[in-house]
């Protein structure tokens, strides 16, 4: 074999050597169902590659052959015939198990020799290192090992009945490889380590590989100490030290994180480090004292020893525990039942934690008990057992160093088991029971530990199970012709179908329904996680910051729901979802703790599908059941409606979250009075910007860090994204306009560009997103003239598409557009008033008041190449009372004392009205605003930034600042039309001024595509409004975020029919390879959420927009 193998290899590598420097002109289609091969040969270098295709590293093409070799030599023993016959004593037997063994052996054989099979059981995504070959040789090696300790051990009748199971077993290793049952290499090690340490050792899953495997290492190594450790009393003591301190949440001493450092818990601070070392030196002082002076006395019973009291004490504790806890949700007895102590309804939050006081207080009396009382109480139960004299046998040392380590790593499940001993104890009163008393404390919780999970898992698959059978029929959807044949083959094979669940459950592996059918097998056992990759791989999109705004307030909220027992008993592998409005919140807990607990948050998208829509409005229906519920229950109303239906609603959380509002704004931007208010707004809006950015400067500091503007632009028409300049906000996306550059009018007799058409271009509407015609002319450069460009002729497509809503005397003269078509060439220099003064030039400003020196504005921004016949004109619009206004309630702030006099002489001061009144409507044409606004397409344009062409364009975008201030004041003035449409007209100055100053400290006006929007979210800035445009309804839409504490509701989701979901997901897509966007198996499902659980599985396979790290927060 071992020659076999190296032959096949040589000939594969001899062969890639020859094809390799063929090219071959038809590659594979990847568009077709079924490959495609052609061969020339039969024994051609294509053939020989497509049969054994080699090995991709040459280190595996020596390690496999040489373990070819050595599985074909072992196999050959462990299927002598003399060897089989001895096993069974036939003839007969051993000459069938003979002949199946062999083909078992070859079949494992091929996948080191040849070529890896197509493995059912697939956990990885892509075999980068070629581990799956390995696979099936290693069972076989397994089995071979357990032939050789029977071999070499003497007669031992355990070991020989083993073998002789084993060897049958052998026979059916090739039908459970293609079932799927048994895990692969890497699945099978972190199952086996993550079962022992939860089981065998009294740990917790972990939330990664690599925590995982130095938990399981660092656990084994206090197990093996305590084997060897010679006194009892120094076998306690360690084991309550080293259970304690494994059972914290390390991960608190790299500094993760967390929300407010005032919280108790996030850090591990002074608070933190006394408490602990407090419980750590109670709880050894307590285990020292009561097993040296009590735990060395002569053998009791434990109903008259002196566990007797701590035995009633857990039960007591127990008894008020559970029902603490199970008071605390929405529903009781597993539920079932609507729990009358719980909250009606969810009209405000403030309503709602009035009403949850007294739930708060008995949440508040069983965290004591729980994490203060518990503990000490089950440390004094362990401390006085008589099993400790026997500690020195190897299943007892495992034993109780799962049991010390288990009442901190899980105070409520070590409760729960050690009152079930306690029971069966008082159950057989001073009777022995010869098999369970001998096994000691230590084995015996942690075998009733092992049968909960097993049991509790069994009832979960149950449910599961029998969700998937019923719905498959009373679902008219989920009905396929097939259901009343798959419906009557499970009733006949009933029992088959227990058997599989059972072994399911036994294997701690999900029940895998293929295809979502009412077919089940059972899948292979896997990490509670379920997926291979690192926590927290997300498909992002702009909706992804909604999520991660809100994820650090939920964590708080989850943190106290935690501790309070909301949500129910924290398993890892537990999975939750929230609701909230459009938000859909998937909780998984990945690992459980002394006191803290990690979980991953995952967000799914907004952008809800017609089965996203479906399964939404049915858990939106299953938590109005809940929550929004009458104040009087009937009989049939205590009733869980949805008990079968995969959510159960648990609680409801307090969390700071933004509620989205989207409002049409007909009968707003189309009313011709308010667009008429619209330019005395703006001109207004301007004014107060200009003074605030005088007083800023004059303070030291523009756009500070809490005061970020929303004027951020988008790349559009005749505007393009120019560079942040150092005195403006970072985060903040500045617009300037679009000038052309002397090279572009070189390079291009076009306007525009065949790549700025795409198929979804409204030809006549506004296109924000569209990059059009660059209108204006670029600065002459020193010694060089001016070139003009071509414009698109009037009455064209796109001028019309600009101006289509414009009367013609708000259109410019066509002069100033440079129009190069037919016309003589003009000489610019003759006319100085139309074209830009230099700074030099410019008259000095004299001031009457000193202080008007500080609302100086810059020498460039009085530059603008407009005829003072036009400012002139319109003088009449400048707002000079508010001017004034404004003036007198900013004057206060820049001076040393206030001053009456000096206010009154500052709104006097006429060369500086002058001046403010000059920049402010050279603003206003330069933004094509000198007549009234009449179109909502152009007032869209202007806000998204896509300035159309005019004379002062050119001006108004060399300077950045004012560009700015422009903008952001035509916004401010389109969000006071908006709110004097919607709550009424301002009636005062001073409340235009508070007005205004609240959209500058709390609101962020701008476009839902800046980045200004994505940074004020991840900020919490408490309001955010937006401009849209629904060009398929041809209507415009105002968009308003507002920061609120808001209800969010939590239900419990059956963790088993997850998994199972899961396991199915894996397995089609990586196995059977259904892609299809509209298999049956991503179809809605109203009681088993399809879509939903496919949506939050990991990526390749799932696509949550919103995946956070492992969140380590406190639960104490």
């Amino acid at each position: 074999m071992f020659g076999a193998a190296a032959g096949v290899q040589g000939l594969a590598l001899y062969a890639a050597h020859r094809s390799g420097t063929v090219e071959i002109l038809g590659g594979p289609n990847i568009l077709v169902d079924e490959e495609e091969v052609e061969f020339n040969h039969c024994v051609s270098p294509e053939t020989v590659r497509f049969i054994a295709p080699g090995k991709r590293f040459g280190l595996n093409v020596v390690l496999h052959t040489i373990l070819a070799g050595v599985l074909c030599g072992f196999g050959t023993w462990y299927v002598f015939l003399g060897r089989l016959t001895a096993l069974y004593g036939s003839i007969g037997v051993s000459l069938v198990v003979f002949v199946l063994s062999w083909v078992t052996l070859c079949i494992a054989e091929y996948s080191l020799i040849v070529n890896t099979a197509t493995e059912t059981a697939t956990f990885q995504a892509q075999d980068t290192y070629e581990i799956t070959p390995l696979t099936r040789p290693l069972y076989i090696f397994i089995f071979i090992a357990v032939d050789l300790a029977e071999r070499f051990s003497g007669p031992v009748p355990e070991l020989q009945l083993a073998s002789q199971v084993l060897h049958v077993l052998f026979l059916f290793l090739p039908l459970l490889w293609a079932l799927g049952i048994l895990p692969p290499l890497d699945a099978l090690l972190l199952w086996g380590m993550e079962q022992a340490l939860v089981f065998g050792l009294g740990g917790s899953p972990m939330s990664s590989n690599l925590r995982l495997l130095l938990m399981f290492g660092i656990s084994a190594g206090v197990a093996v100490c305590n084997y060897f450790i010679p006194s009892t009393l120094g076998v306690v003591l360690f084991s309550i030290s080293t259970g304690f301190l494994l059972s914290l949440d390390l991960s608190q001493v790299g500094g993760s994180p967390p929300p407010p450092p005032s919280n108790f818990g996030w850090n591990l601070g002074c608070r933190e480090l006394l408490l602990y070392l407090s419980l750590f030196l109670v709880a050894v002082a307590e285990a020292g004292l009561l097993h040296h002076f009590l735990g060395l006395t002569p053998s009791q019973s434990l109903v008259t020893g002196p566990q007797a009291p701590v035995s009633y004490l857990l039960l007591v504790l127990f008894c008020l525990c559970w029902a603490l806890r199970e008071i605390q949700g929405a529903y009781v007895f597993g539920g079932v039942f609507l729990n009358p102590l719980y909250p009606k309804g969810m009209s405000s939050v403030q309503t709602f934690k009035q009403r949850d006081r007294g739930l708060y207080i008995a949440a508040a009396i069983r965290r004591v008990l729980l994490h203060l009382v518990s503990p000490f109480a089950m440390i004094a139960f362990l401390s006085m057992d008589k099993s400790l004299q026997l500690l020195h046998r190897a299943s007892l040392s495992v034993g109780f160093t799962r049991a010390f380590r288990v009442v901190w790593q899980n105070s409520e499940d070590a409760l729960l088991q050690m009152v079930v001993v306690v029971l069966v104890q008082l159950a057989a009163g001073n009777k022995m029971l010869p098999g369970w008393d001998n096994l000691g404390t230590g084995v015996q919780l942690l075998l009733v530990g092992l049968l909960i999970d097993r049991l509790t898992q069994f009832l979960a698959k149950l449910k599961f199970t029998l969700t998937v059978l019923v719905t498959s029929w009373t679902e008219k959807k989920q009905r396929r012709q097939s259901a009343g044949t798959l419906l009557a083959l499970n009733a006949s094979l009933c029992p088959l179908l227990l058997v599989v669940v059972t072994l399911s459950a036994l294997l701690s592996a999900p029940l895998l329904p293929l295809f979502t059918l009412p077919i089940f097998l059972v899948g292979f056992p896997r990490p509670q996680r379920s997926w291979p990759g690192p926590v927290g791989t997300a498909c992002p999109c702009p909706d992804s910051i909604f999520y991660q705004q809100m994820s650090g307030s939920l964590a708080s909220a989850l943190r106290t729901a935690f501790a309070r027992g909301s949500l129910g008993s924290l398993a890892p592998g537990s999975h939750f979802l929230g609701r909230f409005q459009d938000r859909m919140v998937w909780i998984m807990i990945l690992e459980r703790g002394h006191g803290y607990c990690t979980v991953n948050i995952k967000g799914l998208e907004l952008q809800e599908t017609s089965c996203h829509t479906v399964e939404a409005r049915r858990v939106d229906e299953v938590f109005e059941a809940a929550f929004e519920r009458p104040e009087q229950l009937g009989f049939t109303q205590g009733f869980n409606l949805h008990w079968g239906n995969a959510l159960t609603p648990c609680a409801a959380l307090a969390v700071q979250v933004y509620s989205d509002a989207r409002n049409v704004l007909s009968g707003i931007i189309d009313s011709h009075d308010n667009l008429r208010k619209l330019q005395d707004d703006f001109l207004k809006a301007l004014v107060w910007l200009l003074l605030r950015y005088c007083v800023q400067k004059h303070k030291g500091f523009l756009w500070s860090s809490e005061e970020g503007p929303g004027v951020g632009g988008r790349k559009s028409q005749s505007s393009q994204l120019a560079q942040t300049t150092c005195n403006q906000l970072p985060e903040a996306v500045i617009v300037e306009s679009n000038v052309s550059s002397l090279r572009f009018r070189q390079d291009s007799s076009s306007l525009t560009s065949f790549g700025d058409w795409s198929d979804e271009d409204d030809l006549f509407g506004p296109q924000p997103a569209r990059r059009t015609v660059a209108l204006v002319t670029a600065e002459a450069q020193p010694g060089h003239a001016v070139l003009q460009t071509g414009a698109s002729l009037p009455g064209s497509v796109e001028m019309d598409s600009l101006f289509e809503n414009m009367a013609l005397s708000a259109l410019q003269p066509l002069q100033p557009l440079g129009l190069g078509i037919g016309m003589p060439a003009v000489d610019k220099g003759c006319n100085p008033g139309i074209f830009r003064e230099s700074a030099s030039a410019l008259p000095q400003l004299n001031f009457n008041c000193p202080q008007s020196e500080v609302f100086n504005l810059p020498t460039g921004w009085r530059t603008a190449p407009l005829l003072p016949s036009r400012l002139l004109q319109l003088r009449p619009l400048f707002p000079e009372d508010w001017f004034r206004f404004t003036l007198g309630q900013f004057g206060p702030a820049v001076q040393g004392e206030t001053s009456e006099d000096m206010t009154k002489a500052l709104k006097e001061d006429e060369a500086l009205k002058e001046l403010h009144a000059q920049v402010a409507l050279s603003c206003l044409i330069s933004l094509g605003a000198e007549s009234a606004f009449t179109s909502p397409s152009y007032v869209y344009r202007l806000y998204c930034g896509d300035i159309p062409w005019t004379e002062g364009l050119d001006w108004l975008s060399s300077s950045k600042e004012l560009y700015q201030l422009a903008l952001r004041a035509f916004r401010f003035s389109f969000k006071l039309l908006f709110d004097q449409a919607s709550l009424g007209p301002m009636e005062s100055p001073e409340e235009l001024f508070s007005t205004l100053e609240e959209y500058e400290r709390d609101w962020y006006i701008g476009l839902v595509t800046e980045k200004g929007w994505h940074d004020s979210v991840l900020q919490e800035k408490p309001f955010l409004f937006s401009l849209g445009h629904d060009l398929a309804m041809g209507t415009y839409t105002g968009r308003v975020l507002s920061l609120q504490e808001q209800l969010v509701q939590v239900g419990r989701l059956n963790g088993e029919g997850v998994r199972g979901q899961w396991a199915n997901l894996s397995w089609e897509l990586l196995y059977a390879t259904n892609d299809d966007e509209e298999r049956y198996s991503i179809q809605a499902h109203p009681f088993m959420l399809r879509n939903l659980t496919v949506q939050a599985a990991d990526p390749p396979l799932g696509y949550p927009i919103y995946s956070s790290a492992p969140l380590h927060f406190p639960c104490l």
